[in-house]
């Protein structure tokens, strides 16, 4: 059984997540790791499940994954899928879910795709790998939104890994007892 774990990143925080379930599943599931560029040809026929993963820049998420879920949203409802979103809103305990995140609401109210498991992490701040645009203008963002201004730090992360475990482990679940059932029904 082959599983597809898809992304899109910035600053890799969503590759971080993404490895980090590919590690929690290693031994259980065969995992293909590959990041959605442009120019990127997915065969979705060759796997029994996805988990696809994106982060949010100034509010959207990548049109290169949106225009693949609406490719792909058909063969994505047949089979075991599952989606998480990556921002620093999240970071916030009435923001860091599906229903209470406003991008990741919006994103999933915008697709046909109807992953069977969703979650949203908090992400992380990178600001000395920024640009000086957007190196302040997400200073900005963050001022106004009540978080860490302080671009000295190398590294701000927000992320709960013990949620990224806990979703694994759920989508491991999914993926399993997908597989069984559809063992059970060849026989």
């Amino acid at each position: 059984m082959k599983i597809l774990l898809l992304y899109t990143t910035h600053e890799k925080q969503t590759l971080k997540i993404m490895q980090r379930i590919k590690q929690h599943l290693a031994g259980k599931l065969d995992c293909d790791l590959i990041e959605l560029l442009p120019n990127s040809h997915i065969d979705l026929s060759k796997y029994h499940a996805a988990l696809l993963g994106c982060s949010i820049r100034y509010g959207f998420y990548s049109k290169v994954m949106k225009k693949f879920i609406d490719n792909n949203y058909q063969k994505l409802n047949s089979m075991p899928s599952a989606f998480f979103g990556v921002n620093v809103v999240a970071r916030k305990p009435n923001k860091n879910t599906p229903e209470t995140n406003l991008y990741t609401k919006k994103f999933l109210a915008k697709i046909a795709w109807h992953p069977k498991l969703k979650a949203v992490f908090a992400g992380a701040l990178y600001y000395p790998q920024y640009n000086w645009f957007d190196r302040n203008m997400i200073r900005f963002i963050m001022w106004l939104g009540k978080g860490d201004t302080d671009v000295t730090k190398p590294v701000i992360e927000y992320t709960d890994w013990s949620k990224v475990d806990e979703f694994a482990a759920k989508f491991y679940t999914e993926t399993y007892t997908s597989q069984e059932t559809s063992s059970q029904k060849d026989l």
